[in-house]
C-alpha cells in the first residue's frame, strides 16, 4: 500500500494587491495552509507528498518566503517522509526559476526532496516500490505522452506529477492522453478547486489549492489524501479531499430597494460578520434618491467584520414613477427630455450606450433632487 497526500497551487508570496491590507493576511494564511498540509501527512503518516506546481507564487520569491516553506519540507524530510515537488507555470523552470535560484531540495536537508525539472523527468523511489514521473514543459502543453518513452524502472506503482487540470483546452490534459498513460495515478494541479475522476485505468485528481488565491471560492482550501492498495491482483486508488485553509469567499447581493440607509446596510452586513471571509457585496436594482452609498465608506466601517469586504454598487436610478409634472414647467422639460435619451440608449443595446445610459440616470436623479429641494453631494 502506498499513501500520498497531493497538493499543488499554493502561491506562496501572492501578493493580493486587491485585498489592500488584508493582502499581508492572506499570505500568512497561505503559510499556515502549508503547515497544515505538512500537519496532515504526518498525523496520517503518508510516504510521500506531491506538490504539483506552483508552490511559489512567482519566481521572484523572496528568501523570506522560500525558507518559510523549506523549514516545513523540513519536517517533512525529518520524518523521512519523501517530497516531490513539480514547477508550474507561476515558479516555471525557466533561466530565472526560484528553483534555480535556490537549491530547494538542501534547504530542507536530508536528501528526502526531489525536484522534477526537464533534466530529472521521474525519481524511483525504491523503498516504496514507486516511481513518481513529472513531463518536462509548462501549464499549455500538459502531456503525459512521454510517459511511455522514458526508461522506467519495473515498479508496482507508477504516479505522475503534472500542473494541469482535466479538459482539451490550454492548461489541461487530455482524458484519452490520461488513458493511454499507463499511470496508476494522476496528480494533477493548475485549478484551485478540487475535483477527480477516471480516465481507463488511470485515476486522476486535482487537489485544489490549499489556501485562496483569487479569493473566489465558497469553502476553504484542500489537498487530497491518497490511497493506492493492491488487494489480490486489483489494485484500488482511492482519494480522499481534506481541508486545510482557513478563509472562504462569500457573495451576498443586495437589493438597493431594500437598503433604509447606509448606517442600515452596515449593520445588516455586520450581523453576518466572519473574520474567515471575504465578502463580495453587489447592489443591484433601482436606488432612491433620497439614499447615498459610498461603497468605499461601508468598506471601512466593516473592515473589523470580515477577512476583506468589496462593495460594487451596480445600482441605478429609477425613470420617474407616478405622475409626471406638466411638460411646459422646468421640472416637467427635464425628466421628459432625460428621460426620452434613456430610452433611446438603452434600447438601442449597445455598450457604449448603455454607458452613456447609465450616466443620464445620475443626470436624472440629481436634477430630481435639485428640483425637490434636496443637496447634491459634488
Amino acid at each position: 500500500m502506498l499513501r500520498l497526500l497531493h497538493t499543488a497551487d499554493l502561491h506562496l508570496g501572492a501578493r493580493h494587491e486587491d485585498l489592500g491590507e488584508a493582502a499581508a493576511a492572506l499570505r500568512e494564511r497561505q503559510h499556515a495552509a502549508l503547515r497544515a498540509a505538512v500537519d496532515l501527512a504526518l498525523a496520517e503518516r503518508v510516504d510521500v507528498v506531491l506538490v504539483a506546481g506552483d508552490l511559489f507564487d512567482a519566481n521572484t520569491a523572496s528568501r523570506r518566503t522560500v525558507d518559510r516553506a523549506t523549514g516545513e519540507l523540513a519536517r517533512l524530510a525529518a520524518a523521512r517522509i519523501r517530497v516531490v515537488l513539480l514547477p508550474g507555470d507561476h515558479d516555471a523552470y525557466t533561466r530565472s526559476s526560484v528553483y534555480r535560484a535556490y537549491d530547494i531540495p538542501a534547504l530542507a536537508g536530508a536528501g528526502m526532496v526531489t525536484v522534477l525539472t526537464p533534466d530529472v523527468p521521474a525519481v524511483h523511489l525504491g523503498s516504496l516500490d514507486a516511481v513518481v514521473i513529472g513531463p518536462a514543459g509548462s501549464a499549455q502543453h500538459a502531456t503525459f505522452a512521454d510517459v511511455q518513452r522514458l526508461a522506467l524502472p519495473p515498479t508496482t506503482w507508477r504516479v505522475g506529477l503534472l500542473h494541469a487540470s482535466v479538459g482539451d483546452a490550454d492548461g489541461q490534459v487530455a482524458e484519452a492522453d490520461l488513458k493511454a498513460s499507463g499511470l496508476d495515478f494522476a496528480a494533477l494541479g493548475h485549478d484551485h478547486v478540487a475535483s477527480s475522476g477516471r480516465a481507463g485505468t488511470t485515476t486522476w485528481a486535482v487537489p485544489g489549492s490549499p489556501e485562496q488565491v483569487a479569493v473566489d471560492r465558497d469553502r476553504p482550501g484542500t489537498v487530497n489524501l491518497v490511497t493506492l492498495d493492491d488487494k489480490g491482483g486489483t489494485r484500488h486508488v482511492a482519494v480522499e479531499t481534506r481541508p486545510v485553509g482557513s478563509s472562504w469567499h462569500r457573495e451576498l447581493e443586495v437589493d438597493a430597494a431594500s437598503i433604509e440607509s447606509q448606517a442600515a446596510l452596515v449593520d445588516r452586513l455586520r450581523a453576518a460578520a466572519d473574520p474567515e471571509v471575504v465578502l463580495d457585496v453587489r447592489v443591484v436594482g433601482d436606488l432612491a434618491d433620497d439614499l447615498d452609498l459610498d461603497p468605499a465608506a461601508v468598506e471601512e466601517a466593516l473592515r473589523d467584520a470580515y477577512l476583506h469586504v468589496r462593495v460594487d454598487d451596480r445600482s441605478r436610478p429609477p425613470m420617474t414613477t407616478g405622475a409626471l409634472p406638466p411638460p411646459e414647467t422646468i421640472a416637467g422639460a427635464f425628466i421628459r427630455n432625460v428621460e426620452g435619451r434613456i430610452a433611446e440608449l438603452e434600447a438601442s443595446g449597445q455598450a457604449r450606450a448603455d454607458d452613456e445610459a447609465a450616466e443620464l440616470r445620475q443626470v436624472l436623479r440629481m436634477g430630481r433632487r435639485l428640483l425637490a429641494g434636496a443637496e447634491v453631494a459634488s
